[in-house]
């Protein structure tokens, strides 16, 4: 478990390092795709980010 002093150290960093993107899906959709990243192999995190390195690479064929 992390204390706050730890919590507040990751938030600092994560918002020096990271951008955040914000996406809208339909009531139940979340848990739906989770499950699909999930057994990907991958958070929904890394599943998305996935998808996006992927079609961004197929563009550009």
């Amino acid at each position: 478990m992390l204390t706050e002093a730890q919590k507040r150290a990751n938030q600092k960093y994560n918002a020096k390092a990271y951008d955040q993107i914000k996406i809208v899906v339909k009531k139940g959709r979340r848990d739906e795709i989770k499950q699909f990243a999930e057994k990907c192999g991958m958070s929904l995190n890394a599943y998305v980010n996935y998808l996006i390195e992927k079609d961004m690479a197929e563009s550009e064929k």
